[in-house]
């Protein structure tokens, strides 16, 4: 069991590490410059008196009301999360559960808002919706996925995250590392500090 559990972790460690990443034209873009431009447009955002966004479904929305108050009370940046309960069920139940975050987002993005859309699989309708929605704001915009490195939502963020695995637990764990990762560098992390 030993070899297991330190097999499970060393392959997280691989995949969050070796999450590749690219731009809005394709270009594959070193990780840590990719951390960096992250790092500059949350902090540019919230400057600007815009804010961060963050969507995702099921264990990614989890990841998305995690980060938007982490950012928030941690990282001093406007920054929200468009899972509210009754808003999902009401949009999802008059306009479809693929607009819900479209729509969300057609009443609350602005110009320089930066949207982070989250999903294991880069396929989910709402999500990709909402990115469509978010570009036509004039929002930069970060995406995090899985799975298939041909899924589309990896072609539709300045900065895209990837995460090679099939395995929900490793990408959604690798996701929320990821995000992590940003906030804490951003505020100062420094390895060998607890």
């Amino acid at each position: 069991m030993k070899a297991r559990i330190e097999g499970y972790f060393d392959e997280l460690r691989r995949l969050a590490a070796g999450a590749a990443v690219t731009d809005l034209e394709g270009n594959r873009v070193d990780q840590a410059a990719a951390i960096g431009w992250a790092i500059e447009t949350a902090k540019a955002t919230h400057a600007a008196g815009n804010k961060l966004m963050f969507i995702g479904n099921g264990g990614s929305a989890g990841i998305a009301s995690h980060m938007a108050i982490d950012y928030a009370k941690n990282g001093g940046l406007r920054a929200m999360a468009f899972n509210d309960g009754a808003a999902l069920t009401c949009l999802g139940n008059d306009l479809g559960y693929d607009q819900v975050f479209a729509q969300q987002l057609d009443w609350h993005a602005r110009p320089g808002d930066l949207l982070i859309a989250i999903s294991s699989s880069g396929r989910s309708a709402n999500i990709l919706n909402a990115v469509a929605v978010a570009r036509s704001r004039s929002c930069r915009i970060l995406t995090l996925s899985g799975f298939d490195p041909a899924n589309p939502l990896r072609r539709l963020g300045d900065r895209n995250f990837f995460v090679a695995s099939h395995e929900y637990g490793f990408v959604e764990i690798s996701h929320l590392a990821l995000c992590h990762a940003i906030l804490d560098l951003a505020m100062g992390w420094q390895p060998g500090k607890a």
